[in-house]
């Protein structure tokens, strides 16, 4: 029998979390013509939402996620709805949503390096982030790493967890040969030059960027006098740096500032180009629920240096050079080895292209598909 899902696609065109609703949503309309769907969004996004099938529908809701009369609205509107599942994906789940429903966790961060937030405020944040999963029928975890922190920390039976891994875009896997002039334009228009070094993400505390910045000051005096490496860069593309002070403390005690881009966030083009152009991507986080930059640079052709911890080793396999995020050296280490080594650099784009191959949306909408079928049929 087919089913009624409701999405929620309101943060569609957020940074990453978007990216995960639109691959998704275009996923699941090329795979599955038998169930109905309509999609929850703001009147905005329903252009983002055009050119799909006609089993996909859109319905707009003009609040946000965000206020707590959210918490009573939401379940309303889905009650007009009156869809059979419910996805949310992403774990910001009303207290009054109806069931059952699905909830996607992409990473516990918000909980374990939350900031300047006082106990009692952090204490009703976690009850409502563990009530939305033990209360879902459903919770797809992006990672082993992830679903091992569904279930240790917020107590979540096993049996209700599915692994279902993120993919990059498949944008950054077509690869053409003349785009060259198209990259040469946008790095002039960004006034950038090589060689430089990319990091693209958001510039949270637990995505280690300051000490990315120190590493990048300890490889700059290694190779002072490296005939191609003597005037390297480092690019930062990602959040308002402007919110982050550490960042820019850092890179002024690290006596880099003339060295160091702030990009914030850029278009896809120009992000596939950034990846492409650069001589390698470092991400040191030291905490990652899934971890799609690494990915989304070894489709890109270009080799990755990334942390020993979290979801990333197991996310990027033996494609990647893996360092201890907490020590700035062993960071310029992995970043030295990369671009003095040719066969290194070779092997990890090759590994790279083949790892990056391993995901896709359209294995991520077939998984979850089934989930959403097998949701809607379990009993509490």
């Amino acid at each position: 029998m087919a089913l009624h899902i409701a999405i929620d696609a309101r943060r569609i065109r957020d940074f990453g979390i978007g990216t995960y609703i639109r691959s998704l949503v275009h996923a699941l309309s090329n795979i599955d013509h038998e169930n109905r769907y309509t999609l929850i969004s703001g009147a905005g996004d329903v252009r983002t939402l055009a050119g799909l099938p006609e089993n996909f529908h859109a319905a707009v809701y003009s609040h946000s996620d965000r206020g707590a009369l959210d918490h009573l609205a939401f379940p309303l509107f889905l009650h007009g709805i009156a869809p059979d599942l419910v996805h949310i994906p992403l774990n910001r789940v009303p207290l009054l949503l109806m069931r059952p429903y699905v909830v996607t966790i992409h990473d516990m961060a918000n909980l374990l390096f939350e900031e300047g937030r006082s106990g009692v405020w952090m204490q009703l944040r976690r009850y409502r982030f563990r009530r939305g999963l033990l209360r879902a029928r459903r919770v797809i975890a992006v990672s082993e790493a992830t679903k091992r922190d569904v279930q240790n920390l917020m107590g979540v039976r096993p049996e209700r967890i599915r692994r279902v891994y993120n993919a990059p875009d498949p944008g950054f896997y077509v690869h053409d040969g003349r785009r060259a002039d198209e990259h040469v334009r946008i790095l002039e228009r960004y006034q950038i030059q090589h060689p430089f070094l990319l990091y693209a993400g958001n510039v949270r505390r637990h995505k280690n960027v300051p000490r990315l910045v120190e590493a990048f000051a300890v490889l700059r005096g290694q190779l002072a006098e490296h005939p191609v490496y003597k005037d390297l860069r480092l690019v930062l593309i990602g959040d308002t740096i402007s919110q982050h002070p550490a960042v820019r403390q850092a890179v002024m005690k690290s006596r880099v500032e003339p060295l160091v881009r702030f990009l914030g966030f850029v278009p896809f083009e120009t992000l596939r180009c950034f990846y492409e152009s650069a001589a390698a991507f470092v991400f040191p986080s030291r905490y990652e629920g899934f971890g799609l930059p690494p990915l989304e640079a070894m489709a890109c052709g270009t080799p990755v240096i990334t942390s020993n911890v979290s979801s990333l080793p197991e996310v990027v396999g033996d494609a990647a050079v893996l360092v201890n995020p907490e020590n700035v050296f062993d960071i310029a280490r992995g970043i030295r080895e990369v671009l003095l080594d040719e066969t290194l650099r070779a092997d990890l784009i090759r590994r790279g292209h083949a790892q990056a191959a391993r995901f896709s949306w359209e294995r991520t909408a077939r998984e979850a598909l089934e989930i959403y079928r097998e949701a809607a049929a379990a009993r509490e």
